[in-house]
């Protein structure tokens, strides 16, 4: 509620009269005006009795309502001396009361106190408020070649599903606007991170959506079409990113444009602000919704065992064919499946990674659509290394590390040791990943690996009981505990490697053959170190305890320096559920079974998961991935809000 009126102080309505001791102030029905003698007493009721002049007193003007009519209240003070039985002189101010009020969801369904919260802030938390924008990157009429936001119209009605309703309310005499203005305005930094289209016609009507404030356009005059409330739609441009926080701040200004031999002066502005909503990453303990593959030219049996495990979870299935993959399998590093959300709306987005492959358009021509969004990261150079595909990003269920509640996760990505020069993340994704705020990452120690990925040594199952979740750890030591205990009970000579499809390039290799190759056991040993070390910064930044994590025997072999998997990495699996999909190692067959996936059911059976062994040999293992790196999946978000959690 905005009064039209000067600040008023005794003094300030006319030359005090000579002689003044006390005055009086009186309002019109309405208005209720109150004396501040000084900051300590606060202030008190005007009208309860007659006051002692003090040039310091100020006199605060409250009214209830907004005028009908210009000049329709007034204030009157009347000024007395002790020696004089009338008043020596009167004072009276017109006033003019307006409402102007910017307003938008400010979320804060968790206060009491929802009235009184300060709209040009945004608190996180659960009792926390602030408007939240979507970045509107996806494309809901299909005809349309580019993003909804990267032009400037609606293109369809649907599209303002993912935009924020802003509105402004003005309440007073109408003829106040003829010598006045309301201008809605916006920075030129916040102009090229949100848009805004007001509402000229027809709601139902895409051409009624008036472009008025993003890209160029800081400032714009608002018509009065609908009279007391005019509605705008607000969608985000930019995420979070280097810096930007994700905060965008509006403001509507009164404008007094009364006077022609000057500018229009400034007499009130109301401010909103909103954030941009964060992307985020789903774990892999969360119920699947659809999962990808690639079809390839030797790769049918696979296929058709990962369509048999999403049907079994109940998942749908997307295949990617060789038309349009050419031959580029690798969908887990193409792409990472995460979503947007706003009270109002929850959108998949994809973020393609800076790789491009023979796959590099997928994401964008046929993830992209109605209600399914796109952002991608590259650095200009155009340089990028193994890291920057996204079986290097990974993400862990919610934690609780240090006293601190990561209610989301928190992001792994690899990289070299602290400090050592070698192959990292590109700067710009890992800027972005940051930004995001609510997936705190941790960079994890992955360098020694010729593809460089952290699913090659780690991933997550859902678990019924503990924190609700296993972590995996892909260890050798496990592994040559195991073959030990078998060459002990007299399985020495046990074969890896039988039964695999393409032998002609696969020798096989007896347990005794594994445990006599010092070669391979020193170079475990430093595969181990390795790991060792990522385990212990898992355990810290995670708040892990070892009976959180589960050791999954594993060999690895040095490759120029580098290592890859000796027989197909089981941790690199496919999480659907309690339907996990492992890559079949071929290992050695004890009393008709293969001892490796004997092991692992033992380990994971137990906590109500079931093992599907799937046989990637030819066309991933050889190719240094697994089943995890040829799969993606959509997951169902998360039931916590981004919102209620303090960064």
């Amino acid at each position: 509620m905005f009064v039209w009126g000067p600040g008023l102080t005794p003094r300030s309505l006319l030359s005090v009269p000579e002689g003044t001791e006390m005055f009086e102030v009186y309002g019109t029905p309405g208005v209720d005006i109150y004396v501040s003698p000084n900051m300590e007493r606060g202030r008190e009721r005007a009208d309860t009795r007659r006051w002692r002049f003090d040039e310091t007193l100020e006199i605060i003007v409250v009214m209830n309502s907004p005028s009908n009519d210009l000049n329709d209240s007034h204030v009157q003070i009347s000024y007395h001396s002790s020696h004089k039985p009338l008043p020596l002189a009167y004072a009276v101010l017109y006033l003019t009361c307006v409402d102007i009020s910017l307003d938008c969801d400010l979320n804060c369904e968790g206060r009491q106190d929802r009235n009184f919260v300060d709209k040009r802030q945004w608190v996180w938390g659960p009792s926390g408020y602030g408007g939240i924008l979507l970045v509107n990157c996806d494309r809901d009429d299909p005809s349309c070649g580019v993003q909804d936001n990267c032009d400037q119209h609606v293109h369809c009605l649907q599209d303002l599903e993912d935009m924020s309703v802003m509105v402004l309310r003005t309440q007073g005499p109408a003829a106040l606007f003829d010598d006045h203005k309301l201008v809605l305005h916006t920075s030129s930094y916040d102009a090229k991170r949100a848009q805004v289209f007001h509402v000229c016609g027809p709601e139902d009507v895409c051409e009624a959506y008036r472009h008025v404030l993003g890209q160029e356009k800081v400032s714009y005059e608002v018509p009065r079409f609908h009279g007391d409330e005019e509605r705008f739609f607000v969608e985000g441009l930019s995420f979070p990113d280097a810096g930007f926080t994700g905060l965008i701040f509006f403001h509507v200004t009164l404008l007094d444009d009364s006077n022609e031999d000057f500018p229009a002066s400034p007499i009130f502005t109301d401010t909103v602000v909103f954030r941009v909503a964060p992307w985020i990453m789903t774990p892999s303990t969360l119920p699947p919704l659809e999962v990808y593959v690639c079809r390839v030219r030797n790769n049918t049996c696979f296929v058709d065992a990962v369509a048999e495990l999403a049907r079994k979870a109940g998942c749908k299935l997307t295949i990617c064919p060789q038309a349009e993959n050419h031959n580029d399998r690798w969908i887990q590093d193409e792409m990472e499946l995460g979503y947007v959300q706003a009270p109002h709306k929850t959108l998949p987005v994809v973020f393609d990674s800076p790789r491009n492959g023979e796959l590099q358009d997928f994401p964008y021509e046929r993830i992209l659509g109605p209600d399914f969004g796109y952002v991608t990261r590259e650095p200009r150079d155009r340089s990028v290394s193994g890291l920057d595909s996204f079986g290097n990003l990974e993400v862990s269920p919610p934690v609780v590390a240090n006293g601190k509640e990561y209610p989301l996760g928190r992001i792994l990505i690899g990289g070299n040791l602290p400090g050592s020069s070698g192959r990292r993340v590109t700067q710009v994704v890992r800027d972005f990943l940051h930004a995001q705020k609510v997936q705190p990452p941790v960079e994890l120690f992955v360098d020694w690996l010729a593809v460089g990925h952290v699913d090659e040594f780690l991933s997550f199952v859902p678990a019924p009981d503990g924190k609700g979740f296993r972590m995996l750890l892909a260890s050798p030591g496990a592994c040559f505990k195991l073959f030990q205990e078998k060459q002990k009970c007299g399985h020495g000579r046990a074969l890896l490697f039988q039964g695999v499809v393409d032998d002609e390039q696969v020798k096989t290799i007896s347990i005794n053959q594994v445990l006599s190759n010092k070669d391979l056991i020193n170079y475990n040993k430093f595969v181990q170190s390795c790991i060792d070390w990522n385990r212990e910064v898992l355990k810290r930044e995670l708040g892990l305890a070892e009976c959180d994590v589960i050791d999954i025997p594993q060999l690895f072999k040095s490759e120029r320096k580098k290592a890859t998997a000796f027989f197909p990495d089981l941790v690199n699996m496919l999480v659907l559920g309690k339907h996990l999909g492992i890559p079949k190692p071929f290992g050695p067959i004890i009393n008709g079974c293969c001892c490796l996936e004997e092991k692992v059911r033992s380990l994971l059976e137990p906590l109500g998961l079931h093992c599907t062994f799937i046989d990637d040999f030819t066309p991933y293992h050889m190719l240094h991935g697994e089943v995890h790196c040829g799969t993606n999946v959509r997951r169902k978000p998360f039931s916590f809000k981004w919102w209620n959690m303090v960064p």
